[in-house]
């Protein structure tokens, strides 16, 4: 679904039929980190990006509300990657685990490409 941002993100998810007015990140509601969610957050998150750059199909993402700046009123949205395959934390999201991409490489090599 498309954010406010005008992004897609399958996390994001609204409804504003029949009187309805629900909008939620499934990604940071689900998991009940430490902050509620506001629909500005959208506009400071990297997870968009990081599914658009990394295709794997291993990748899991976990995310948190933080604050900080001055007086703890600038918040932002931490992304934490785990690859499910090889249940390892993934230092780069956006590259993704270094396990996979390697085997990747090798599986090529045995297909001469």
């Amino acid at each position: 679904m498309r954010t406010p941002l005008g992004v897609h993100c399958p996390h994001y998810y609204e409804d504003f039929q029949r009187d309805r007015n629900l909008q939620e990140c499934r990604l940071i509601n689900h998991q009940y980190a430490g902050g509620a969610w506001q629909v500005k957050d959208c506009f400071n998150c990297s997870v968009p990006k990081i599914l658009q750059a990394n295709g794997s199909l291993y990748l899991i993402l976990e995310a948190k509300i933080s604050r900080g700046g001055f007086l703890w009123f600038k918040r932002k949205v931490c992304v934490t990657a785990y690859c499910a395959k090889h249940k390892l934390k993934i230092e780069d999201a956006y590259i993704g685990c270094t396990n996979c991409a390697s085997e990747f490489r090798e599986s090529l090599q045995i297909l001469d490409l």
